[in-house]
């Protein structure tokens, strides 16, 4: 993945990160949005994520709806 990311990225003058984390996605998100927003005040954060196609998750929510719910920088939510 790191791979593929860096030959979209790499080149057009936007700083990226790839890291592993593990624990509850919205939280280990929200926990990265906030390190990196607090170690970098002038930059503009932001978080892009997929949704979940799963139709159970529109009824008990997804990594996604709970990151909408308390994302601490821009969130943008990319429909497959």
């Amino acid at each position: 993945m790191r791979g593929s990311a860096a030959a979209r990225l790499d080149g057009h003058g936007v700083a990226w990160e790839f890291r592993r984390r593990d624990g509850l996605i919205a939280d280990e998100l929200t926990a990265a949005a906030t390190a990196s927003r607090d170690a970098r005040p002038g930059d503009t954060q932001m978080i892009v994520v997929g949704s979940s196609s799963h139709a159970s998750h529109r009824v008990i929510g997804s990594g996604a709806v709970g990151l909408a719910r308390h994302c601490p920088v821009p969130l943008v939510i990319v429909r497959a």
